[in-house]
């Protein structure tokens, strides 16, 4: 072949590959926010109870007096339902859904390519055709959740005040917003930019936490699943395949995130100092660590594990099948 056309044959190719990356992750982005838009519709309702169990007793010592509204999962569920209706149970689902595609859509659109550069560094080649490297898989995952954790945080901010919000039972610090945007306006009314990511820092410990163990253990059971089933039809592309691996994989995101999730919500709904500075409560994730434990016991930190789980476990599974099937779609028709 003459020089000059393999030199013309490398430039096309580099010319359009660009492109192509840039779509991919755009849609890998509009694909994770869709998901988790359309897993969050179901899985709000558990996101409130849990809420709520985290902040019950919230730096009290457990008398055998101390007064719980709210006893377990089930009753929580029929205490705020019968109380506070469905618009109770759907608390926050407003900035839940712009928090989930500013976290998901981050790191499920930024998962790939931040996991084939980790691999070209490491292996000097993508993760494509590759053996998964768990460590390197964990890297990834945790980098793209505190990359969106940190944008989506006024959003998540403004739903767990939201949530713990109740005119019938309430738990923790009380800030009756009236909307979203009330509740985004008077934050920034009272603490400015620094208001609004307040607890920034514990939510990027929750989420690298969570992602890092979510994205890479999918990443594991969907290939072991795929690798040892695929003679039973269970293959990368198989809805049963996406089911099983996200089940596995809600498990140990929980088991790994509770004791991040209880600090995030408390760091989150606390009020603001009396200089305006800071948290009346605590001053950063680690004093909040030790003064939860410290004063309600180590198991203060799985509060609201079942209700976490119930939550959680859908969630994952709603939108790993969700994002599967999203992206079917896309490579089928665009």
């Amino acid at each position: 072949m003459p020089a000059e056309v393999q030199v013309y044959n490398a430039e096309t190719a580099a010319a359009t590959a660009a492109p192509a990356r840039k779509q991919n992750i755009a849609f890998a982005w509009f694909a994770g926010s869709l998901a988790s838009c359309g897993a969050v519709t179901f899985t709000n309702p558990f996101e409130v109870v849990k809420t709520r169990l985290q902040l019950q007793g919230e730096l009290a010592k457990a008398t055998p007096n101390m007064v719980k509204p709210y006893h377990n999962v089930a009753q929580a569920f029929w205490v705020i339902g019968k109380n506070e209706g469905l618009r109770g149970l759907q608390k926050g689902l407003g900035p839940g859904y712009m928090y989930q595609i500013m976290l998901n859509g981050t790191r499920l659109g930024l998962y790939e390519p931040a996991k084939n550069a980790l691999y070209s560094v490491v292996t000097g080649s993508s993760s494509s055709g590759q053996k998964p490297i768990i460590p390197l898989n964990v890297a990834a995952g945790g980098m793209c959740g505190v990359a969106g954790a940190a944008l989506g945080s006024p959003f998540f901010l403004v739903k767990t005040r939201m949530q713990s919000s109740s005119s019938f039972a309430a738990v923790g610090h009380q800030h009756h917003y009236k909307s979203s945007l009330d509740g985004l306006r008077q934050i920034w009314r009272q603490g400015g930019m620094r208001g609004l990511f307040r607890g920034m820092d514990a939510a990027m410990m929750r989420a690298g936490a969570g992602s890092s163990v979510q994205l890479a253990t999918y990443d594991h059971f969907k290939s072991y699943i795929s690798r040892k089933l695929s003679h039973r039809g269970l293959d990368d592309n198989s809805v049963y395949t996406h089911f099983m691996a996200s089940m596995g994989t809600g498990f140990f995101v929980c088991l790994v995130m509770n004791p991040f999730d209880v600090v995030s919500t408390r760091m989150y709904n606390q009020k603001a100092a009396a200089a305006g500075h800071g948290g009346a409560l605590y001053k950063n994730p680690l004093q909040c660590f030790y003064k939860t434990v410290s004063t309600e016991g180590f198991f203060s930190l799985y509060k609201g594990f079942l209700a976490h789980y119930l939550r959680l476990g859908p969630h994952t599974i709603l939108m790993f099948v969700f994002v599967e099937q999203i992206k079917a779609l896309g490579a089928r028709y665009f």
